[in-house]
């Protein structure tokens, strides 16, 4: 019985199979890709994001359960057009795997759209959102357009129906003004880079006082170029006005809110920038007749003010109006006199007055009356005999002259 016993465990030790870690993880990977082939479409909010310095995108996707990390390759996710944020609903095409190091079970993403909106969309709602807390959407920014440009530059492509929409308008309205066309492609890989370069070279050479930056309509796919930072952010920094006309009257871009101004057509950038001769004709030979009607009516009103002048009293008896005028001149001098006299008389009686009451007040007065007045030498008046001493020079000043004397004695 125990020999059996042996043989039993020793069986069970050769037949026993030890697995790594790496091992348990990569067959656990190959089982778990295996029963998923290809990928799938997988939905939830997407948390946690981080972005990468090698540009992969690392998040999880979560519903009210549950919740899976899922890593968004660079390599996939350069189609991307949108910003993935936490709280973004979104579909994502995946593969289920393991990650081997950690053990992680995680998705690996082949593309991904936002759900109830396209992501073209969102890329350009959240564009939008983004710039306009830039302020470059702001009024204040905004240029005044020239009304009367000499040159015209267009950005566009030089085989689309823009350019030429805007060749006949500008030729129809106001002949002579240039138009300088810069040939741009406006839709597909690349297009965005050509036209914020065009916008800036434009503006090195200097050679327009506005632009034209557009293109006929499409889809939102292939206005997109004008929806591209760079655009927007060339568009904003030019010195010379631009007038964003993008697609039809229905179509909105990013460029069209940062530009000068927004025209829903090419056509109607055209007739914005460029005013029409027979109107500035029709303009001026209206304030031709305006003035020339209101110089009649001004002549007249004077030639009869003239003739009613001519009729008048003055004209007819000029040196009787003269003598009464000299008449009365002769009056105002002698009412002039009159009161002058009076006034002196006035005012002399007046100042009599006055002198009367300051000579009573003055102490000369008190002297005529039998007083006196002493002083020492040095001019000072004496009120007390402590203030002399025999032998002193003073001097006594009376009504009627002065009295020089010394000091004999002091009682």
């Amino acid at each position: 019985m125990k020999a059996a016993q042996s043989m039993s465990l020793d069986d069970i030790d050769s037949t026993r199979r030890v697995y790594t870690v790496s091992d348990l993880n990569r067959e656990v990977r190959i089982l778990l890709e295996g029963r998923f082939e290809g990928a799938l479409w997988v939905e939830g909010e997407l948390s946690n994001c981080k972005y990468h310095s090698s540009g992969h995108i690392y998040f999880s996707l979560k519903d009210d359960k549950s919740q899976i990390n899922a890593a968004f390759f660079s390599r996939q996710n350069q189609s991307l057009k949108f910003r993935l944020k936490d709280g973004l609903k979104v579909l994502a095409l995946a593969r289920p795997s393991l990650y081997e190091a950690r053990g992680q079970y995680q998705l690996y993403i082949d593309r991904m759209e936002p759900q109830g909106v396209g992501s073209l969309q969102m890329a350009f709602l959240q564009m939008k959102e983004r710039l306009e807390k830039e302020g470059l959407f702001r009024v204040e920014h905004k240029q005044e357009i020239p009304k009367f440009p000499r040159t015209v530059g267009v950005i566009t492509s030089s085989t689309g129906a823009a350019i030429r929409d805007i060749l006949n308008v500008v030729g129809r309205r106001f002949q002579g003004t240039e138009v300088l066309l810069y040939p741009v492609r406006v839709q597909g890989d690349g297009a965005a880079a050509e036209i914020a370069q065009a916008v800036l070279d434009m503006n090195r050479w200097g050679l327009v006082d506005v632009m034209i930056v557009g293109r006929g309509g499409g889809s939102l796919e292939d206005l997109w170029a004008f929806n591209e930072e760079a655009v927007a952010r060339a568009v904003y920094e030019s010195r010379i006005p631009v007038i964003s006309a993008v697609g039809h009257e229905i179509d909105w871009t990013i460029c069209d809110l940062v530009a000068d101004l927004r025209a829903p057509t090419p056509s109607a950038a055209a007739e914005l920038v460029v005013q029409n001769r027979d109107d500035i004709q029709n303009r001026f030979k209206d304030y031709e007749t305006r003035i020339r009607n209101s110089a009649v009516l001004l002549v007249g009103d004077l030639r009869e003010r003239l003739e009613t002048l001519k009729g008048s009293y003055a004209f007819r008896q000029p040196l009787a109006i003269v003598e009464q005028h000299s008449q009365h001149l002769d009056e105002l001098v002698r009412q002039l006199q009159n009161y002058i006299k009076t006034l002196w008389s006035q005012k002399n009686h007046e100042l009599r007055g006055v002198c009367g009451k300051l000579h009573a007040l003055s102490p000369l007065a008190i002297l005529e009356r039998g007083y006196s007045l002493s002083f020492r030498s040095d001019g000072s008046l004496i009120k007390d005999t402590k203030r002399i001493k025999v032998g002193d020079a003073i001097k006594t000043r009376t009504g009627k002259g002065i009295v020089h004397s010394q000091v004999t004695k002091i009682e």
